[in-house]
């Protein structure tokens, strides 16, 4: 008599088991890539909001050192995003060089609209808008995110 083999594979049981586990594994992973997106996306934010802080406070600085023209009457902020990336004429210059405080405006990571212009996508506010109710005006004295929802900090997106 030939002896039986054992029949090569996995068993019912064994394959349940594993998908299983797998399915644990699964609902334990999505929540922490979705997390981490999350983050990302918030430092991206904060990145951008920085930068465009950082040119705001060199226009102002440019401003109140004269190296642009005056107006009457005017705060010494830029008077939209975009002109800091098209830059001023520098009133110093024989050679009516231009100073650029931005190479490219960055957009709202938050936004959910990437047809818009980089400038729409953010919220403006004005030197004589008060901070707790922030709106546009003749210049543009500070940004903040159009994202309704709040970061992982528990601080709403519009207030960052």
């Amino acid at each position: 008599m030939k002896p039986r083999r054992a029949a090569a594979g996995f068993t019912l049981i064994e394959l349940l088991i594993t998908a299983t586990i797998v399915a644990v594994f699964a609902t334990v992973a999505l929540p922490l890539a979705e997390l981490s997106v999350k983050r990302s996306r918030e430092n991206e934010l904060r990145a951008a909001l920085r930068e465009i802080r950082g040119a705001l406070d060199a226009y102002k600085q440019a401003h109140d050192e004269g190296r642009m023209l005056k107006k009457e009457g005017a705060t010494g902020y830029p008077p939209s995003l975009e002109i800091l990336v098209t830059g001023v004429e520098d009133a110093r210059s024989a050679k009516k060089q231009r100073i650029n405080f931005l190479r490219r405006l960055p957009r709202d990571p938050l936004h959910g609209d990437p047809k818009l212009p980089a400038a729409q996508t953010w919220g403006l506010r004005a030197y004589e808008s008060p901070f707790d109710a922030p709106r546009s005006g003749a210049d543009v004295y500070d940004i903040h995110s159009l994202a309704s929802g709040v970061g992982l900090n528990g601080i709403p997106y519009a207030q960052w």
